[in-house]
């Protein structure tokens, strides 16, 4: 087991996830451009939906980068982190249009599963992370989610409190 490793990459994940969020509050629709450029797939949903914007996504993994230094990570595997947690959270979205759900709800497991799975597996290679560290791992951050989601909630940070 790899707890520091495993600790690295959740705050990494965490941070990539919550960025665009703070950026949302901050800056409210300024340079919010759509990532998925409004485009409505045949089924009539958009590609991702209104809330998955190009600068949320890029504050996100680069968030990731300048942080991955100052708690022992490589700039690069932070970047990478930020981009596979961000990679995870786009096919959620995009699975969620799919099954008709509008943006901003919950998929317990969706929601959360992706964004961290995708990061921790990367983290095999270059951290040494076993199967029981990703699995550990997935976990935590699907709880943690959870609970840190109802206190953005409470602190108006976030729309919704799942």
């Amino acid at each position: 087991m790899h707890p520091i490793a495993v600790a690295q990459i959740l705050g990494l994940i965490t941070l990539a996830n919550s960025v665009p969020v703070v950026a949302k509050n901050i800056l409210g629709d300024r340079s919010a451009w759509p990532l998925d450029f409004g485009i409505v797939l045949r089924d009539g949903h958009r590609l991702f939906g209104a809330s998955k914007t190009i600068r949320g996504v890029l504050l996100g993994v680069f968030a990731c980068l300048l942080v991955a230094p100052l708690i022992g990570v490589d700039p690069w595997i932070g970047a990478m982190v930020g981009a596979l947690s961000m990679a995870g959270d786009l096919l959620s979205s995009f699975i969620k249009r799919r099954m008709g759900r509008p943006p901003s709800s919950q998929a317990l497991g969706l929601d959360q599963i992706p964004e961290s799975l995708f990061p921790l597996l990367a983290g095999i290679g270059p951290l040494g992370l076993t199967l029981t560290d990703i699995l550990v791992g997935t976990v935590i951050f699907t709880v943690g989610e959870l609970l840190l989601s109802r206190l953005l909630f409470r602190f108006h940070l976030r729309d919704r409190p799942y």
